[in-house]
This record gives C-alpha cells, sequence and structure tokens, in this order.
C-alpha cells in the first residue's frame, strides 16, 4: 500500500498531547511531505515552553509514523512561535565606528583562501536563505566554511542558524566566531539587541564590517559567504574595495520586476571589479503537498534566460516550499536534513566545489 498523506495524519490523530486533544485536533502538524520511503512532518507549538512539553509527543509521532508499511525513515521536527531568548548584556566589544586606516587596495582575511558574496538587487528574494542553505551545504561536502551576515540593518543569520549566544572578546578587540552546521558564523545580530534598530551612517557600517572581516578569528576556511544587504549601497562598495573577493552570486526571483534590480548588482559588481560567479534563480517553483501540482508563482526561467543575456552561469533552481519557511524560522536550514529544497541545495554546492569557486 503507498505511503499516503492521509496515513500519515491517521496514525498521528492517535498521539495525544500534554494539555489535551491530539496533535492533528490542536492544529500542530505541518509541511508533511513524502519522498519514496522517507516522511518528514514538522510539529509547530505555541510558544517554546509548549515546545519543550511536546518532545515526547514528537518522539511517539516519529514511531508511529515509522510503524507504517513502507515507512523506511521518519524526521519530525519540533519548532515553535513565541520571543526571542532573553535579552542579554552587550559584550564589552564596541561595534561600529569609522573604519581605522588599512594599506591600499583589496586585502585577504587571515585564514580564509575563497570570498564568495551573496547579493541581490531587492530585498524579500530569499538572499540570507539562500546564503545560510549553501554554506551547510557546502560543509556537508566537506569544505571548511563560514558565514558572516553583513546585513547590518536587518541581520537574519542568528535566526536562521538557530544561535542566540554572543561570541566572546577576550580582549575586547579580538571576536571569536560562533558555529552551526559545520559553519563558523559572525553577525552584527549577535552583538546588538534584537529590538533595536541600527540607526548608522555609511562610516559606521564600514567601520563594523572591517571589524568583523579583521577582528573575527576565522580560523582556516576553504571559503567565507557574505550575506550582504540588498540593493548596492556602502556595505557592498566597501567589501568589494578593502577585501579579496573571490566572486558575486547573484540570487533573484523569476519575476521581471526582481530581475530589473538584479541587473543593477550585476553592474554594480562589474563596476568594483568583482567577478559574477553566476545567478541563481529561488522561489523557482511550488509543488503543492497534498496534491503534488507544480505551479510557478513568481514565473519560472525568467532568471536563466537573464543569465544568457548578459553572459553570466545560470548555477541552479531552487524551489519553493513550506518546509523552507519552517525550517528557517526554526532555525534549522533545510539544506541540513533531506528532500528536494537540500538537494538543490546539495547540487548548488558541488557545482560550485567543482568548478574550483568554493
Amino acid at each position: 500500500m503507498a505511503i499516503t498523506r492521509e496515513r500519515i495524519l491517521d496514525a498521528l490523530k492517535q498521539i495525544e498531547t500534554p494539555d489535551g486533544g491530539d496533535l492533528i485536533s490542536r492544529d500542530l502538524v505541518r509541511a508533511v511531505q513524502v519522498d519514496g520511503g522517507a516522511v518528514s512532518f514538522v510539529i509547530e507549538a505555541e510558544n517554546p515552553d509548549k515546545a519543550r512539553m511536546l518532545e515526547g509527543a514528537r518522539q511517539a509521532a516519529e514511531s508511529a509514523v515509522r510503524a507504517i508499511d513502507g515507512v523506511a525513515r521518519v524526521s519530525a521536527l519540533l519548532t515553535a512561535h513565541g520571543p526571542a531568548a532573553p535579552k542579554k548584556e552587550p559584550p564589552s566589544l564596541k561595534i561600529g565606528g569609522h573604519p581605522k586606516p588599512q594599506p591600499a587596495g583589496p586585502q585577504k582575511v587571515s585564514g580564509v583562501d575563497r570570498i564568495l558574496a551573496i547579493g541581490s538587487g531587492k530585498g524579500g528574494v530569499g538572499k540570507s536563505t539562500v546564503s545560510s542553505n549553501l554554506a551547510v551545504a557546502l560543509a556537508k561536502e566537506g569544505r571548511h566554511v563560514g558565514l558572516l551576515d553583513a546585513d547590518i540593518y536587518g541581520p537574519s543569520q542568528p535566526k536562521m542558524m538557530g544561535v542566540s549566544k554572543r561570541p566572546a572578546s577576550p580582549d575586547g578587540k579580538t571576536i571569536i566566531p560562533l558555529h552551526a552546521y559545520g559553519v563558523t558564523l559572525m553577525s552584527i545580530g549577535f552583538m546588538m539587541d534584537p529590538a533595536k534598530a541600527v540607526v548608522w551612517r555609511g562610516p559606521m557600517l564600514m567601520g563594523a564590517l572591517q571589524q568583523m572581516l579583521g577582528q573575527v578569528q576565522w580560523g582556516e576556511l576553504d571559503v567565507l559567504i557574505v550575506d550582504l544587504p540588498p540593493g548596492t549601497g556602502d556595505v557592498q562598495l566597501t567589501l568589494c574595495q578593502k577585501a579579496a573577493v573571490t566572486g558575486a552570486i547573484i540570487v533573484s526571483t523569476p519575476q521581471d520586476v526582481a530581475l530589473l534590480d538584479a541587473r543593477k548588482a550585476i553592474d554594480m559588481f562589474r563596476t568594483l571589479k568583482t567577478p559574477v560567479l553566476g545567478l541563481i534563480e529561488n522561489m523557482s517553483t511550488y509543488v503543492c503537498p497534498k496534491c503534488g501540482h507544480e505551479e510557478h508563482l513568481f514565473g519560472h526561467g525568467g532568471v536563466r534566460a537573464e543569465a544568457e543575456t548578459m553572459g553570466v552561469p545560470f548555477l541552479g533552481e531552487i524551489p519553493l516550499a513550506l518546509d523552507v519557511r519552517v525550517a528557517g524560522d526554526s532555525g534549522t536550514p533545510i539544506a541540513a536534513g533531506e528532500g528536494a529544497a537540500a538537494e538543490a541545495y546539495g547540487h548548488l554546492a558541488r557545482r560550485l566545489v567543482g568548478g574550483g569557486m568554493a
């Protein structure tokens, strides 16, 4: 008998929750996926406290689904809405301020072999999601990977990578980065109150970027991925002029309005003499988890066509899927697991490794 969504939901109806009802009647199950004999789903609680109470139900749910004929592997992710981690006192290290003088021209970052800048012409195209998942996918391929969240005004990597600690600074100058999923991490989001806006002018941005490149003990990295802010502003200019960037990768969705700004990003990198290594089409295809119908909500193939027009490599397509959103919100990048989206990132990582770009 085929493994169907209905059989899985029937099994989950038998799993009671600590505060009454079952997983299905309480509407706690999300993103049920069936891939051959592999089944995955998410149990989404209202807040972190209730999520902790549901750990026993999560284990029971995995066991119940594993007992279904034909199921070989089960992955049940437990996540929660609710407030962020408790507010912590800022570290003694001060971030921001005018940049310090340094030698003219782009400089190597100590211990880092290659730097890949992930950019986009506009916000909302999934650039940060691509950055975090590509970093994890490259780590799974055996590369030593760093991820620098350079989106100073809107840092999202702490949330996406599931890290809320602050980096240590033993001397008020050196920054000890954090680690998750085999990736070395640094973000200004680790150093600032997440509820406070960063209200800085250009020189403060440039100083912060200089600190995160030069004062972080990155160790020995094959590749450092830099998640840039959207647009063509001070951070992009500073990175390309002050650091030895191997190349830039542009992320865009397929529709024309996104491609208009992607062209500007490509032009900016070319003006700064930074090689454009390729384009990625994000949110390319949506497959309905209930019926399997494939839909192109933002169009399809626009980024590939644009890459051909501009003479830039097309690196691949990343699907639009609910479990990508759920995984990012829960701090568990989709590339860390299995499934169609994870394989898309794995294919992209292998292409970059095989081409000597990462």
